[in-house]
């Protein structure tokens, strides 16, 4: 499934009208599966337009419109991809590009920002987790398609862009003029600086970043060595070669340790939107030597059943998986799949809830179309789809509002998302974790968290889920027995 997954389509021949061949008639083709019946409605609409609009149009471009708004309609994830798109989205998955180092999701009718990338100018700036992009060089995308914004974002390194974004009230805002911090406060809005505001007015901070496009060299991984030989990993995205990085960082880790060993693995997959299933799938395999990773279901009926092989590097020692409730897609079945197996504790807020397999098919002329078509479900027959992961021990974030309304959207907060099911969906109901909730901070902590920095005693930090995590594991070491030959 590389590039999330490849799908060849087969060819059908299609015939209109009837066919007499040696004495046989072929009878038409039902109007109910003729598609090209619906299609003649299209043909229909461009003959109108070409003949009849104000201005003179182009043909391709409007053909392309509306092959791009018949996929959009299916579901939020769904999309057409002319050439110019198609070549972005590869570079996306091979990790390299030129513009400010975002990753951001169009929510509903908002477009917010899930994470900088960690090292771009985007994250020198300061720009963070959970901001709403408002305006790039001054033209509001608010109503924009989410694609357009991003090619607005990216350009040559060494170009500037101005990106405006609103942020809320207590998430971390900086003061005006701050040294080197690319921020200035633009015009301001009713409710700014934490004034009172009317009822559907906007409370928090409108900022302009003005940032200079860099050449974006994206890592997966990023790895520090904690006290008692506990390695900790973050996987910021699944991209190409995610898992040799992975290996890669796990070779140094090894390296640094005392007596080449690591004791036990902090994973740390907040705020990861997901990426490539296979470099997921790979990294999974790494903490399992048995069972099942993921199942994949298409139209009710399992396609795949992928089984771990024997031999994971760290199929032995303990791990705790630190999850919020941006960590979405692939992210999503990794941990699904450490935490069946029982090989994981997990720990933070519920996940994003994106269940779905999105698979990549070429079309000629350069383009390509990235299609739903299949529901993921962990090991234990859980659809993460619009539900999502629920962590063993449960931190939520400082994502509250006025009278406790929660202000994080997820995959079921989407228009047009695919319905969960499922034993855990459809109901609502929330497994009970068994664990006290509490106020683990913002994502900002994550987004904006660099692995040098983490302290190698995490158990007195301000990230409350790295903290718990931390202490969960040193726990489990110190109680796991020990043998001698």
């Amino acid at each position: 499934m590389k590039h999330l997954r490849r799908v060849l389509l087969p060819t059908v021949a299609a015939f209109a009208g009837g066919l007499a061949l040696g004495g046989m008639r072929a009878e038409a083709t039902p109007e109910a599966q003729n598609p090209y019946q619906s299609v003649a409605q299209l043909g229909r609409v461009l003959v109108q337009i070409e003949n009849n609009y104000v201005d003179p149009v182009e043909r391709g471009k409007i053909v392309e419109g509306a092959i791009k708004g018949m996929v959009e309609n299916l579901d939020p994830h769904s999309s057409y991809l002319p050439p110019e798109e198609w070549k972005q989205f590869q570079s996306d998955t091979e990790g390299k590009f030129g513009g400010v180092g975002l990753e951001v999701d169009g929510r509903g009718d908002k477009l917010v920002v899930i994470a900088p990338i960690e090292g771009s100018p985007a994250q020198r700036a300061g720009i963070k987790s959970g901001d709403q992009i408002l305006a790039v060089d001054g033209e509001d995308v608010i109503t924009q398609p989410l694609d357009k914004v991003v090619k607005k974002m990216r350009g040559a390194a060494g170009t500037k862009v101005k990106i405006t974004v609103h942020r809320e009230s207590g998430r971390g805002t900086v003061a005006a003029g701050a040294p080197d911090s690319g921020i200035a406060p633009s015009p301001a809005i009713p409710g700014d600086g934490g004034a009172p505001a009317s009822s559907g007015e906007r409370t928090g901070q409108t900022l302009t970043f003005e940032v200079t496009r860099e050449v974006i060299h994206v890592s997966s991984v990023t790895y520090k060595l904690l006290d008692g030989n506990i390695g900790y990993i973050r996987i910021k995205q699944f991209q190409e070669r995610a898992h040799a990085e992975m290996m890669a960082a796990t070779a140094k880790l090894r390296a640094e340790a005392k007596g080449g060993t690591l004791t036990a693995i902090l994973l740390d997959v907040r705020s990861n939107p997901g990426g490539l299933v296979d470099e997921a799938t790979e990294i999974a395999d790494e903490f399992l030597s048995s069972g099942s990773i993921y199942s994949m279901r298409h139209r009710g009926e399992v396609i795949e059943d992928l089984k771990a092989r024997s031999g994971g590097a760290f199929a032995d020692i303990p791990c705790v998986a630190l999850v919020n409730e941006w960590s979405a897609s692939a992210s999503e079945l990794l941990v699904g799949a450490l935490q069946d197996n029982k090989r994981a504790t997990v720990v933070g807020a519920n996940t994003f809830g994106k269940g779905s397999v999105q698979s990549i098919l070429p079309l000629p002329n350069g383009a390509g179309l990235k299609l739903t078509t299949a529901r993921y479900y962990t090991p234990s027959g859980h659809a993460i789809q619009a539900d999502g992961i629920h962590p063993d021990v449960v931190i939520e974030s400082g994502t509250k509002g006025p009278q406790d309304a929660p202000r994080v959207t997820r995959e079921r907060d989407l228009p047009g998302h695919l319905a969960a099911e499922g034993p855990a969906g459809g109901s609502g109901a929330q497994r009970d974790a068994g664990a006290l909730v509490i106020d683990g901070g913002t994502a900002d902590m994550v987004s904006g968290m660099l692995a040098r920095d983490i302290p190698a005693d995490p158990s007195s930090s301000n990230d409350v889920v790295l903290r718990v995590g931390f202490q969960m594991l040193k726990a489990q070491v110190a109680t796991r027995p020990t043998f001698t030959k």
